[in-house]
Formats: C-alpha cells, sequence, structure tokens
C-alpha cells in the first residue's frame, strides 16, 4: 500500500552440517513472517547447511539435502518471497549461491560473485564464480541462474530487488550497482560476517551508505548462533535501510526476524528528482512473481520529521553555524560588519538575531529594532527587549502606530476595517524603517522568515517577505521553535531564560488588537497547527507523496482521532502552497541549511501560475 513494502532480515538458529533442522528452523521463520504480513524476507550465506561447514561442503549427502530442502521450502512461499542461501553443483564445481523462492517455487538462484579470502575465510577453497550457465536444472524446472536477475512483483511495479551476496557489497564494483541499474529497487544480502570489536559499526555505516548511493533499499541479514566458534562468532547483524536512513536494526548476538517497511515510491521519486538514474533493461533479466500485501505498515513516522530524534544539541550548533556562514559570506561580499534585524519578541526573529551575533566579530554590529503597533502584545515586547539586552546587541524601539494610521489616512483606509490592508500596512512600514536603517548604516537587513511560512505564503509580499538576506528560509517553525529551546539551554543565564519563554509564547503575527490584554490573532487557529504544515512539507514536498499517502502516513503519525483536523490543514496547505508561489519567486536569498529548500534559485522550481486542482481534489476525497 502507497509503496510500502514489508520485508524482513532473518537469522534462524543454525546446526552446522544439520541441513534439516536448519531448513525446519528457516521454515518457521517463513511462517511467521508471513503472518506479520512480509513480503520478502532474507536469511544469511549459506544458511541450509551453515557457514561454517568447511570442508564437509564438498560431500554430495551435504549438497543433494540442501537441494532437496530447497524444494520443500519453496511452496511455503506462495504471497510472499524468500532468499536463502545455499551450496550448489554445477558443471563439477560448486557456487555459494541465494536462491529466490515465490510463487511456491524457486524463482532463480544467484552465485556470489566475488569469494572472500581475507584473514578468516578461505571461501575459494571452497567455491567457483566463473560460470557461462545461464539457467540450472533444479527441482526439475529450468531456472535463471547468474548475474543480472531483477525480480519484479507482477501486481506492485516499483516493488523489485536484486541480490548481491556477502563480500559482493565490500568490493569496489559491487553487483548491487548494475542491478539498480537495471530497475532494482532494493538489494538483498544474504550475509556471513564474523564479529569483531567496531565490525558493526563499519557494517553500518557501510550498509547505508550504498542504499543512499543507489538511492534504494537494503536488507541486510547475517549469520549467527550456531555456527561454528572454533575460529570465530557470527552474532546475527541484521539491518534495514533506505537511501541513507537505517530503518531498523537488530541487537547483536540474536537470533529472529528484523521488520520494517521499504518505501519504494519514496525512492523512485528519489531516482526522478536525481535525474541520474536511467534504466538499462537490456544488461538485467527480469523475474516476474507475486505477494499479498496486507495493508498493514510496521514502520514507524514521526510526527516532527524535522527535529532530530537525537544529537538535538549538536544538530543545533551545526545548522546555526551553517546559518552563520551564509550570513558572514553575505556580508563580506558586500563588504559590510553590520547588520539590522527586525525583534518582535517572537521565535523567528529570536533565532535571526541569534546567527547575527554569531555573524559580527561586535553584538554591538547588529541593531534588533522592535515596533509595536496595534496588535503588539506585552509579553513579545517585553521579550523583544530581554534578548536584545542578553545577547548585548545595540536595541532601538521605535512605534509605528501614528505612521500607520497617517498612511491609512492618506489611502482612505478606515482604521476600523481590519482588513488586509489594515493587517499588512504594518507589515510593510516595519519592512521599510529596517531596509532604510540599514542604508542609513551600510548594514544588511537580516530576514527572520521560515520555511513554513514559506510554503504557505503567511508573509506579507514586500513587507516581512522581503530583506537583505534570510537566515531562515530553509528552517521549518518546529525545527525554530526546537533550536531555540536547545540554544536557551547552551547559553542560560537571562538569554536562556528569556529564550524559554519566547519558546512557550503563542505563534501570532500579532497584527490584531489583544483582547483583554491577551494575543488574539493566534496563526495555528487560522491556518492549522505548525506539526501538520511541516509533516506536510517533509512527506509532500521533500518525499513526492500524493495527498492520500501523506494522510496514511499522518494518522499513523498523530492518531486516527486526528482525521478531520489534519484533512482541514491539508486544504489549507495545498490551497496556500500553489497561490502564493508569487512570493517564492522573488523571495531573498538565504542559505540551505535545512535539507529542504523554496528558493527558486535551488530546490524548488515551479510557475507562479501552476494550479492545485489534482492535490486538491484528492485531499477533499480523502
Amino acid at each position: 500500500m502507497y509503496g510500502l513494502v514489508k520485508v524482513a532480515a532473518a537469522t534462524p538458529n543454525t546446526v552446522v552440517g544439520d541441513v534439516g533442522k536448519n531448513a525446519a528452523e528457516i521454515a518457521k521463520l517463513i511462517k511467521e513472517a508471513k503472518k506479520r504480513g512480509v513480503r520478502l524476507v532474507v536469511f544469511p550465506e549459506l544458511a541450509l547447511c551453515g557457514y561454517t561447514v568447511g570442508d564437509l561442503v564438498f560431500h554430495s549427502v551435504l549438497l543433494d539435502a540442501c537441494e532437496c530442502a530447497l524444494k520443500e521450502l519453496a511452496p511455503l512461499c506462495v504471497g510472499s518471497v524468500a532468499v536463502v542461501g545455499l551450496p550448489l553443483r554445477l558443471n563439477g564445481r560448486i557456487f555459494n549461491v541465494a536462491a529466490v523462492l515465490g510463487n511456491g517455487r524457486i524463482l532463480g538462484v544467484v552465485p556470489k560473485k566475488n569469494l572472500s579470502n581475507r584473514k578468516e575465510c578461505n571461501e575459494s577453497r571452497y567455491f567457483s564464480v566463473q560460470s557461462d550457465s545461464k539457467s540450472i536444472m533444479l527441482a526439475g524446472e529450468e531456472i535463471p541462474f547468474g548475474e543480472g536477475l531483477v525480480f519484479c512483483d507482477e501486481r506492485e511495479e516499483g516493488f523489485s530487488f536484486g541480490v548481491e551476496i556477502g563480500e559482493d557489497a565490500w568490493v569496489a564494483n559491487s553487483p548491487s550497482i548494475a542491478l539498480t541499474l537495471g530497475g532494482a529497487r532494493i538489494i538483498c544480502n544474504p550475509s556471513a560476517s564474523a564479529e569483531t570489536v567496531g565490525k558493526a559499526e563499519l557494517r553500518r555505516t557501510l550498509l547505508k551508505a550504498q542504499s543512499a548511493k543507489l538511492v534504494g533499499g537494503y536488507i541486510y541479514a547475517d549469520c549467527g548462533g550456531g555456527e561454528s566458534t572454533t575460529d570465530c562468532v557470527f552474532a546475527g547483524h541484521r539491518i534495514i535501510a533506505e537511501d541513507g536512513e537505517l530503518l531498523a536494526e537488530s541487537r547483536l548476538l540474536t537470533q529472529g526476524l528484523t521488520v520494517s517497511d521499504i518505501d519504494v515510491e519514496k525512492i523512485d521519486y528519489a531516482r526522478r528528482t536525481a535525474g541520474t538514474f536511467e534504466i538499462k533493461s537490456e544488461n538485467t533479466r527480469r523475474t516476474a512473481f507475486e505477494t499479498k500485501d496486507d495493508g498493514k505498515s510496521e514502520r514507524n513516522y514521526f510526527s516532527a520529521p524535522f527535529i532530530p530524534q537525537t544529537g538535538g544539541r549538536e544538530q543545533t550548533e551545526f545548522i546555526l553555524s551553517l546559518q552563520t556562514a551564509g550570513l558572514k559570506r553575505r556580508m563580506d561580499a558586500a563588504k559590510t560588519d553590520k547588520l539590522v534585524v527586525g525583534i518582535s519578541g517572537g521565535l523567528d526573529s529570536a533565532l535571526a538575531l541569534i546567527v547575527a551575533t554569531k555573524a559580527v566579530k561586535d553584538a554591538k554590529n547588529v541593531t534588533a529594532v522592535t515596533m509595536p503597533c496595534f496588535g503588539t502584545g506585552e509579553r513579545t515586547l517585553k521579550n523583544a527587549r530581554k534578548l536584545s539586552e542578553a545577547l548585548g546587541v545595540s536595541f532601538k524601539e521605535i512605534s509605528i502606530a501614528d505612521s500607520v494610521k497617517k498612511h491609512f489616512e492618506d489611502i482612505g483606509h478606515d482604521i476600523n476595517v481590519k482588513n488586509s490592508v489594515y493587517e499588512n500596512a504594518q507589515a510593510r512600514e516595519r519592512t521599510q524603517i529596517l531596509l532604510d536603517m540599514a542604508n542609513e548604516s551600510g548594514a544588511l537587513v537580516v530576514g527572520t522568515g521560515d520555511l513554513s511560512e514559506s510554503a504557505l505564503g503567511w508573509t506579507t509580499y514586500n513587507g516581512d517577505h522581503m530583506s537583505s538576506y534570510g537566515v531562515n528560509a530553509s528552517i521549518p517553525k518546529t525545527l525554530v521553535r526546537f533550536m531555540v529551546r536547545e540554544y536557551a539551554d547552551i547559553c542560560k543565564g537571562e538569554a536562556g531564560e528569556v529564550l524559554k519563554d519566547i519558546a512557550a509564547t503563542e505563534i501570532s503575527p500579532e497584527l490584531l488588537p489583544p483582547s483583554d490584554g491577551k494575543i488574539s490573532q493566534k496563526t495555528e487557529d487560522i491556518i492549522g497547527k505548525y506539526e501538520y504544515h511541516d509533516f506536510f512539507i517533509y512527506h509532500g514536498l521533500y518525499e513526492g507523496c500524493s495527498p492520500k499517502k501523506i494522510m496514511y502516513l499522518a494518522l499513523k503519525a498523530f492518531g486516527e482521532d486526528k482525521r478531520e483536523e489534519i484533512k482541514k490543514a491539508m486544504k489549507v496547505f495545498w490551497s496556500r502552497f500553489f497561490s502564493q508561489q508569487f512570493k517564492r519567486s522573488c523571495m531573498p536569498d538565504g542559505a540551505k541549511a535545512g535539507i529542504v529548500s523554496l528558493s527558486p534559485r535551488t530546490d524548488l522550481k515551479m510557475p507562479s501560475d501552476a494550479v492545485g486542482e489534482l492535490w486538491l481534489k484528492e485531499t477533499e476525497e480523502l
């Protein structure tokens, strides 16, 4: 469903040389995987006999038993696919192979291409790699054999995979490269890797990098308990990765299944946008199978995908350093060491002011300007003053109420009519002051607007929409709040306290007068929660998901009870995303510090006249 393919890496409890017991253990795990809705399960290298079987692999009694066991396992794989490792005779030689079982039969057999002879391994003693055979007779059938086999689900075009074995992943020209270019979205690796100190971290890094390089899924199944410990210990390390992301991983020295869902739709979207993947099917041979999708995903989706799950402080400091580097370079180009920042006492301007102070040698070269007007609340005004003082910047407070009233008189606007003119005039007046002050002192105006506001067009055109350089341009609102909270803990003291209060303040443009001293204009009451909008940005714009798929993922992340709330916010999102493109088409420069940018110069090439009827129609039908 929605391109989510449930897969598993399996480590059975192996008994070296006892093919019957090993087959029974594999059968048990195949059945368990099917009960959980797994469509593709990968077992370790030489799983039927044990990787450490040694010279016993030359004996026909063992080779016969492995072939018989494979025939018995095949009927279990109806509606699912299994990749099982075993030794196989062919033309007087033995090959280390992975057999792919599906549709109740053996679909194909892939030999290991690169034998490992390093240190504890001596695979060339037992196995061959050269063969001209394109098929073999097995289980009374002619079975595809050799390199370049890509297995494709007839019912779901995007579900396709190839196989490389153990050492194949560690060589410079891995078989997975050709398989990927031949159309495989997922690579399976039945492996046997002796465990040593630091090996797991190296293996994890390699496989994450391999999945990123291939822009695909990767399933790694390592042998474990039951293998001979005469010279080595095998830890049963199981890894499932996708495009550089670790989806699931087993603990070392464990057995059983490690399950997750690989998103082949996401993989296809990433490959299309990269523009570097040309499928060359003439170099591969395709074999069809059918699997059954139970429609139940075991993959967890975070409600805040832009927020780091670990290392929050380090991530915050790194993003700040990227924002600062971008701003400093712009200052160098403009030959200035002075900055002007409009500060409201809200989240975005707080983060922008922090970046500005990091970009200058002397904090006094930053002028923070707060410009209270009709909707300014006492809490935010106090926080603007306190933060400026705590960070040691120059500070100026300019009330713009009289200027805006005079402007209303000039254009004939009734001040009692609190429409877009009433609101936008304040934003534009503030921007005029900032730009003129910057001209006066030879400074740059630091923009405060964030990625979420840009996506929604929640900004006043040629008002807060404009600046000399936008440091928050690629930082979504949820990440802005997170970074402000994290920086509060980093800097501590008075600055830390005021930043905590800013992070706890409700989000508002404060363009309408307060009601009983409280904020009357709460942004999230109008457009929906920013948590939802940032979720839509990540999965809709970054991953290319359809509204239906976004809803499916959002319900998993936020809960089924939020359906109507999410749908309402999604309608707002797609409507405003398309209608407000004209603002993004002329947005100021701003370095891409986060993973998404909506700048027309980087990530988003989109005409201002595009319409979102397809997206809105699908959203309406949810």
